[in-house]
């Protein structure tokens, strides 16, 4: 309440001087240098939800230890809708097979197609039914500041575990407009940073996260670049999580990562457990490798939510504009299935190719 008294009066002198300068003579006014006003960015500003609406909020630490955190998919009805008996389901195979968190409404999860009502309703749901038993992580993060502000005093009021941030893409700004854009959000709970300029069009360099890392609500980064930008991070012990399945087993043994946010996990949390866990395993490694090349081969995630539909896990139903992998991939999908194991993968049905006509577009949701 003090902060927002002092914004008023803050608010009020200006009037206040407007009202003076307007007083003059307009002739000698003619002759004033216009003079910008300095910027009042005022990080900490935020409605009451965001305070009030948490009883228990997770600590930094907890979450700081944590290896394997899967971005959940969000499977759909034919009319669009949530199948959210099959995101239940997918999500307990997650929790049975020793993934630790999730994240709801990720790229993988689709929230770019998601509006807001949805968006917090399914990170409120995977709270509510599963917050006892796995971390939950909502993709709260936009490319408008504002956005990103009212989406986490949501996701943080329905009782998220931390929130996941990502860089503004399309309109994008300079470096110390990133570094604003963070600290308008991290001072609300738990937060990671998520590093992916292969689809955001902007790296966030690390001198961006050291200015961040100042707030102790800063939990860590997912990042994309490579293994030589999560050894800089771990050697200045900033943690974080590898973004990229086919380097995370040697960004968690060899450049000090603590784990990873994985897509592969939705198919085999099994194994990226045991990849995560186990020590240097490089035969394992590599057996996993024909699944993730697969996935990737596209933008992600037509490819897992081509293989969670041939797996029987949900149903063929894909927003626009995703359309699912091509019959010659989908049969590449079986060989690869029977090579690793069916026993490996989620779900209990048999692996299927599946006809064009058995999948479902929707483009009004």
């Amino acid at each position: 309440m003090a902060m927002l008294k002092g914004y008023c009066s803050y608010l009020n002198e200006l009037a206040l001087q407007f009202s003076r300068s307007n007083s003059g003579d307009v002739k000698k006014r003619t002759n004033v240098k216009w003079k910008s006003p300095q910027a009042a960015a005022i990080s900490d500003f935020h409605r009451p939800i965001a305070s009030f609406g948490v009883k228990n909020m997770t600590s930094v630490d907890d979450i700081k230890s944590l290896r394997l955190i899967t971005a959940i998919k969000t499977p759909y009805l034919p009319d669009g809708r949530f199948d959210l008996e099959a995101y239940d389901a997918l999500v307990n195979m997650q929790i049975e097979d020793g993934a630790e968190g999730v994240v709801v409404g990720g790229t993988t999860g689709e929230g770019q197609l998601m509006s807001w009502d949805e968006h917090i309703m399914l990170i409120a749901r995977t709270v509510n039914s599963f917050g006892r038993l796995i971390k939950v992580f909502g993709n709260t993060g936009s490319n408008s500041t504002g956005e990103a502000i009212h989406a986490t005093e949501q996701g943080f009021a329905v009782g998220m575990d931390a929130a996941l941030h990502i860089n503004p893409y399309y309109g994008k700004t300079s470096l110390e407009g990133l570094v604003a854009h963070f600290r308008s959000v991290v001072h609300m709970g738990p937060t990671i940073i998520y590093n992916v300029p292969s689809r955001t069009g902007q790296d966030i360099p690390p001198g961006v996260i050291y200015s961040v890392a100042q707030s102790a609500n800063l939990v860590g980064v997912k990042e994309c670049v490579g293994n030589d930008r999560i050894k800089q991070y771990t050697d200045n012990r900033i943690v974080v999580w590898s973004g990229n399945d086919d380097e995370c087993h040697d960004a968690r043994w060899d450049y000090g990562a603590t784990g990873v946010i994985s897509v592969t996990s939705n198919l085999v949390p099994g194994l990226m457990r045991r990849l995560l866990f186990e020590g240097k395993n490089p035969s394992l490694n590599a057996k996993i490798m024909p699944l993730v090349n697969w996935l990737f081969q596209e933008p992600n995630p037509i490819g897992l939510n081509t293989a969670l539909a041939q797996l029987g896990v949900m149903k063929p139903v894909f927003r626009l504009p995703y359309v699912p992998l091509p019959r010659p991939k989908r049969e590449e999908f079986v060989n690869i299935v029977k090579e690793i194991g069916r026993e490996h993968f989620v779900g209990e049905k048999d692996v299927q190719v599946l006809d064009e006509d058995e999948f479902v577009l929707v483009g009004r949701y």
